[in-house]
């Protein structure tokens, strides 16, 4: 059997010397006839993005129980309906979810605010992310118009846990890509995930709305030092001064209203707060208030908790009207405070619900298609 050396000739070519030619004419390279034939390629059809989120198949709105009427007015103002799923809980309380839609490769948002019970509207919350990201969802964004665990956003007495960042860990490893929330308790709650959040305000719907009442001679109150940051912006969008509530938290749930920093003798007072949970800090507020010389209190919350003796202790106060927004669903007992009083004297349901839907619809929509949200804080 014969052998053989197969020799491959290198010729040796001085730095920029120019190569030998080619048949094509081209020298070192590529050839111009395939340089030619590049530049008759069409570049790739580039993919039209809907101006409509209804017209978008690669977006889709889920829900769980928490606040489905919120989800479906969402839906509505953005024209998307509430994606199909199956939400039942076995004999012992566990969860079971299952999509009934097709999410791969899809923008999926999630509504569920953790409002009570919190715990289990929580979990609902993760069982429905993990179930998202298995299922191959391009991007999930939760939805939470109201963040259970918020008001534990530090440690403010030895041994305590700081669970407003747990719940933040909890919902990033769940699978959130992005998180949506509604006036949180604290600012520095987003510095809590290492996704992107926007922190919307509610104030824009109560401002339009206490701007319609054309309140005379208003001041807005913030009832406690914490807050004095949204009541200051708040008396900026009605152009009213400011007053501010002194008060000592002797334990949980317990205030005492020590003093009123302001003038608000003769002044229409309006209480602006981010939760009304078991009404007691309110109630005293008013009732300082009162005592300072204002002829008439409203107040205003983002986040209608109304937990304990809430319902009863409104009914009761010397309140004109509270306005909340639907971020929470009303429970049953707080349903008669919005009908209209049987006392001639109080003109005005005690309660009054404004939507967010709008709000939030139109954040979503910027989401999606990757448009600014600053306009929602005018």
């Amino acid at each position: 059997m014969e052998t053989g050396t197969l020799t491959i000739a290198v010729e040796d070519k001085k730095p920029g010397e120019p190569g030998p030619e080619k048949p094509d004419g081209g020298k070192g390279g590529a050839g111009e006839g395939a340089k030619a034939r590049e530049g008759k390629q069409s570049p790739a059809p580039e993919r039209k993005k809907p101006t409509k989120l209804s017209e978008d198949k690669r977006f889709k709105l889920f829900t769980g129980t928490a606040n489905p009427k919120l989800a479906e007015a969402i839906g509505k103002h953005i024209g998307v309906p509430v994606g199909e799923a199956k939400l039942q809980r076995f004999a012992d309380g566990e969860v079971y979810f299952q999509l009934l839609e097709n999410v791969r490769g899809v923008d999926v948002f999630v509504v569920q605010p953790t409002c009570y019970p919190v715990d289990q509207h929580l979990v609902e919350l993760l069982v429905m992310i993990d179930a998202l990201k298995r299922a191959s969802a391009a991007r999930i964004t939760v939805v939470v118009p109201y963040y259970g665990y918020a008001r534990q956003d530090r440690k403010d007495r030895p041994r305590v846990a700081i669970s407003a960042k747990l719940i933040a860990d909890l919902l990033t490893t769940a699978g959130a890509n992005r998180a949506l929330f509604v006036d949180l308790h604290a600012a520095q709650i987003q510095g809590f995930f290492n996704i992107p959040v926007d922190h919307l305000f509610a104030s824009p719907v109560l401002v339009s709305y206490f701007r319609e009442m054309n309140l005379p001679n208003l001041t807005v109150v913030s009832p406690d030092a914490g807050g004095v940051e949204r009541a200051r912006f708040f008396a900026q969008k009605m152009g009213a001064p400011l007053a501010i509530v002194d008060k000592r938290r002797t334990d949980m749930n317990v205030a005492e209203v020590m003093h009123v920093v302001g003038d608000v003798h003769g002044k229409t007072c309006l209480i602006i707060d981010d939760i009304i949970d078991t009404a007691g800090t309110l109630v005293k507020t008013v009732d300082a208030l009162y005592a300072s010389g204002a002829p008439a209190v409203y107040a205003c919350a983002s986040h209608a908790v109304l937990s304990g003796p809430a319902i009863d202790r409104i009914a009761n106060s010397r309140l004109e009207q509270l306005v909340v927004t639907d971020s929470i669903p009303l429970r049953e007992a707080a349903q008669k405070l919005t009908q209209p009083a049987n006392d001639p004297a109080q003109k005005l349901p005690k309660l009054k619900v404004l939507t967010i839907a709008g709000l939030l619809g139109a954040a979503i929509e910027s989401i999606h298609m990757e448009t600014s949200v600053s306009t929602l804080f005018s």
